[in-house]
């Protein structure tokens, strides 16, 4: 007698999968224009990796290092002799004709013991699908308002997360221009958030030209290089070409949910990374 194979339940139709979430773009009045913008399809199945990202910015910021080191005759240019045992002394090397003595880690002008050396390598390497992958998860985050609040950046409540506005924008050269636009976008407070959190660092760093912290505020994605100059003399804000933005970037320190503002131009640009 054959047995029937036990019916298995069809598959549910994501109907949510290919559904468009339409954007509006932001006038300079701080009022919806006439036009709207789809986000890109990947919005709706990108997942959300910290883990990812925060390998990302940390492979950034370790490939950025500079190597350096001493020289490797440093401490060691001296005319030293070892006297042999059974002479009371220690078994430094000492000077020539002299009880001085130099050369060892333990001794005046001697060379240190344990080095920074050029050789050393402090690359980290991560795959390219991963990188990818962590910017597009990071965008994602940085188009969450609950994630963007987390994080500590203040906007309005009728503010809408990503914050896409006519090309317009990049033309403004001046921060007495650009400051009535964010205050009409509701994203101001967080201009004046980064300005009263700037403060004196603590430790050496600030003997060596890095006194202030400021908290890290608003990133502006243009379209073309060199747009929004003005935004640069912002308090805690970037300025960054759709071509050149990162992990970095889109998630400071590796905590992603920056608060971002995209030209139209700019949004289209982003709507490609994920082919």
């Amino acid at each position: 007698m054959r047995m029937e194979e036990p019916s298995r339940p069809k598959p549910k139709e994501e109907h949510h999968a290919h559904r468009k979430v339409m954007i509006p773009v932001m006038a300079l009045d701080g009022n919806p224009s006439e036009h709207k913008i789809s986000a890109p399809e990947w919005f709706t199945w990108i997942r959300y990796r910290p883990d990812l990202i925060r390998r990302a910015v940390v492979a950034i910021q370790a490939n950025r290092r500079q190597r350096y080191g001493v020289d490797p005759e440093a401490g060691m240019k001296h005319a030293v002799e070892w006297s042999g045992k059974g002479r009371g002394v220690s078994r430094t090397p000492r000077l020539k004709n002299s009880m001085t003595g130099a050369q060892a880690p333990n001794t005046v002008g001697g060379r240190r013991a344990h080095p920074p050396k050029a050789e050393h390598n402090f690359e980290l390497k991560i795959n390219e699908k991963e990188m990818k992958l962590a910017r597009l998860s990071a965008l994602r985050a940085a188009a969450d308002p609950t994630k963007v609040k987390a994080r500590g950046h203040r906007f309005s409540e009728h503010t809408f997360i990503p914050v896409v506005v006519e090309d317009k924008i990049e033309k403004i050269k001046k921060v007495k221009d650009l400051i009535p636009v964010l205050k009409s976008l509701g994203i101001y407070a967080d201009i004046l958030r980064a300005e009263r959190g700037r403060h004196i660092r603590a430790g050496k760093g600030k003997t060596r030209g890095r006194r202030y912290r400021t908290p890290v505020s608003i990133l502006f994605v243009v379209k073309h290089p060199g747009g929004l100059e003005g935004a640069r003399n912002l308090p805690g804000a970037s300025v960054k070409p759709v071509s050149h933005v990162n992990v970095e970037d889109l998630a400071p320190g590796g905590e992603p949910g920056r608060l971002v503002v995209f030209s139209k131009s700019a949004f289209e640009e982003v709507k490609r990374w994920g082919e």
